[in-house]
C-alpha cells in the first residue's frame, strides 16, 4: 500500500512535518514558510468558544422507534407508528467549564435531535422534569450567581443562596438538586425530561398540551457524595468514559419515551398554571402515555466534530409540533439559536452534525451567505421571495402550524396570573416529604445543612433557612438546629455539600 503524503489545506505536498524554513542551520525561520504558518494560525484557531452553560458533556448517536400510537394527538411524522428516526443526544452539566469535573452535583442536560423526515426536532431538556426559574429574564442573573465572582475567580455560597432565597420559584429544582439525583451515577441510569410544557397538533388541527419522560431501563442509580468526590479527582471524564465504553461494549443504553397530555381547553382552568417550568404535572392527573424507545447506540467518530459542533436549539420544531406560552420556553426559543450562530458561526446548520438527513429535495432555504457558507443554489434560482420565477413559496399544509394560544385572550390571561394552586414551595415540599424516604431526608438535610453552612453572611443564611422552612417546617427547624450546633447531622454522607453546588 502506498504510503500517504502530507500536504498542507490547500492540498499541496509539503516537504516537511518537523523542520521549519530558516536562514542557515541556526538563522532566524522565514515568513514565507507557509506551511509553518499555517499549521501554528490553525492551531491557534482551532478552538470555538465553549457554551457559556453546559460546556462539559458528551453523547452518542442513536434511534427513536415508536412502539405506541399517539397519532390521535400529533401528526408528527416521527411519533407516528412503527416510525424509527435517527437521532442524536447530547449530556451535560450546567454551571461547569469544559474541563470540570463530570461527577460535581449539578443538574444534567439532555438534549435530543431526530433527524427526522420533516426536518430536524431539536428536544432541549434537563434530567430533573422543573427547573429553578419560570422567565427567561432571569436566567443570566441566575447563571452568573452560580458561576465564579469577578474578582477571586471562585464559586461563592452567599452568591448562590443570596439568588435561591430571593428567587423563591427555585425551591421545587433546589429540592432535587440537593436530593440524591443531583449526583446520578451515570448518564445511563438517570432520567430525561423534555421539562417545558410543549404544543402537539394532530392532523385534524386539534391541539394538546404535552410534557416529555424518558425513564431509563438501566433503573435510576445515584452516587453518594463521597464517591462522586473521589471520582472529581481521579476520574473527572467518569460519565463520559461511562458511556463511551459501555456503547463500544454493544451495551446499548435505552430510555422508555411517554408523554403526559393535557386537552387544551384544560390549561385555562387547571389548578396550577401548567405552563410554569418550577411545576410538575401530577400523574394522577395526567398519567404517562408510552411513546417509544430511545436508544443509543453509536459513538461519535470525532468529539470536536460531532459533539462540540452539535448545536440544539428548541426553536427547531417540525410539523405537528409547536410552542407554549411557557416564558421560560418562548427566551429559549431565541436564545439557542443565537448562541450558536456566536459560538459555532451563522452556517452551522450546514455542518454535517447539524444538516437535515432527509430534507425534502424540492426545498428551498432564502438563508444567504455569511461566514463558512458552502452549500447554494443554481445560479437560476432567486434568492428572495415573494418571486415569479419559480421559487420555492410557503406551503401552510406543510408547515409548522402557527401556535394558536396568542390570540386566545382567556388562555394568555390565565396564563399570566395565578391558579388556584400556585406557589413556589408547595411541590417541593411534597417531593421531601412523599418522594424522599427517611434515608433520603437525612442525606438531604446533610446536604444542605452543609451548602448553607457554607453562607458567610447571616442575612442570606436567615433567608436560606426560611426557604428550607417555607418547604416544611420540620425541615426548616432541623436545619436551624443543625447549623446552630444544638442538634448532630443526620446520618448520611458526611461533608457532601461544603462546596459550592453546580446547577
Amino acid at each position: 500500500m502506498t504510503t500517504p503524503f502530507t500536504t498542507n489545506n490547500a492540498g499541496a505536498p509539503v516537504a516537511s512535518d518537523a523542520h521549519s524554513q530558516s536562514v542557515g542551520p541556526d538563522g532566524p525561520i522565514v515568513l514565507h514558510d507557509h506551511y509553518l504558518v499555517e499549521k501554528l494560525a490553525q492551531f491557534n484557531r482551532e478552538r470555538v468558544p465553549e457554551r457559556v452553560v453546559h460546556a462539559k458533556g458528551g453523547g452518542a448517536f442513536g434511534t427513536l422507534r415508536v412502539t405506541g400510537d399517539v397519532s390521535r394527538y400529533t401528526r408528527a411524522a416521527l411519533f407516528q407508528p412503527g416510525a424509527e428516526t435517527e437521532m442524536l443526544a447530547r449530556f451535560s452539566s450546567v454551571a461547569g467549564e469544559h474541563g470540570s469535573p463530570d461527577t460535581w452535583r449539578d443538574p444534567r442536560g439532555f438534549a435530543l435531535k431526530f433527524y427526522t423526515s420533516e426536518g430536524n426536532y431539536d428536544l432541549v431538556g434537563n434530567n430533573t422534569p422543573v427547573f429553578f426559574l419560570r422567565d427567561g429574564i432571569k436566567f443570566p442573573d441566575f447563571i452568573r450567581s452560580q458561576k465564579r465572582l469577578p474578582g477571586s475567580n471562585l464559586r461563592d455560597n452567599d452568591m448562590q443562596w443570596d439568588f435561591w432565597s430571593l428567587s423563591p420559584e427555585s425551591a421545587h429544582q433546589v429540592t432535587w438538586l440537593m436530593g440524591d439525583r443531583g449526583l446520578p451515577t451515570s448518564w445511563r441510569h438517570m432520567d430525561g425530561f423534555g421539562s417545558h410544557t410543549y404544543q402537539w397538533i394532530n392532523a385534524a388541527g386539534e391541539r394538546f398540551w404535552v410534557k416529555y419522560h424518558f425513564t431509563t431501563q438501566q433503573g435510576i442509580k445515584n452516587l453518594t457524595g463521597d464517591e462522586a468526590a473521589q471520582l472529581a479527582g481521579s476520574d473527572a471524564d467518569h460519565h463520559i468514559r461511562d458511556l463511551y465504553e459501555h456503547i463500544e461494549a454493544g451495551e446499548f443504553p435505552r430510555w422508555t419515551v411517554s408523554v403526559q397530555v393535557m386537552p387544551y381547553e384544560d390549561a385555562k382552568t387547571y389548578r396550577f398554571n401548567p405552563f410554569d417550568l418550577t411545576k410538575v404535572w401530577p400523574h394522577g392527573d395526567y398519567p404517562l402515555i408510552e411513546v417509544g424507545v430511545m436508544e443509543l447506540n453509536r459513538n461519535p467518530e470525532n468529539y470536536f466534530a460531532e459533539i462540540e459542533q452539535a448545536t440544539f436549539a428548541p426553536s427547531n420544531f417540525v410539523p405537528g409540533i409547536a410552542a407554549s406560552p411557557d416564558k421560560m420556553l418562548l427566551a429559549r426559543i431565541f436564545s439557542y439559536a443565537d448562541a450558536h450562530r456566536y459560538r459555532v458561526g451563522t452556517n452551522h446548520a450546514e455542518l454535517p452534525v447539524n444538516a437535515p438527513k432527509h430534507a425534502d429535495p424540492h426545498g428551498h432555504s432564502y438563508a444567504k451567505d455569511g461566514a463558512m457558507r458552502y452549500s447554494f443554489s443554481s445560479a437560476t434560482t432567486p434568492v428572495y421571495a415573494p418571486n415569479s420565477v419559480g421559487g420555492a413559496h410557503a406551503d401552510p399544509a406543510r408547515a409548522a402550524e402557527s401556535t394558536g394560544w396568542e390570540a386566545d385572550g382567556e388562555l394568555t390571561r390565565s396564563a399570566a396570573t395565578l391558579h388556584p394552586e400556585d406557589d413556589d414551595f408547595g411541590q417541593a415540599g411534597t417531593l421531601y416529604r412523599e418522594v424522599f424516604d427517611d434515608a433520603a431526608r437525612a442525606r438531604f438535610l446533610e446536604t444542605i445543612t452543609g451548602h448553607v453552612g457554607g453562607v458567610t453572611s447571616d442575612e442570606i443564611r436567615e433567608r436560606a433557612i426560611g426557604y428550607w422552612t417555607n418547604v416544611d417546617a420540620d425541615l426548616g427547624a432541623a436545619l436551624r438546629a443543625n447549623l446552630a450546633g444544638d442538634a448532630p447531622l443526620e446520618t448520611g454522607e458526611p461533608g457532601t455539600a461544603s462546596e459550592p453546588v453546580s446547577v
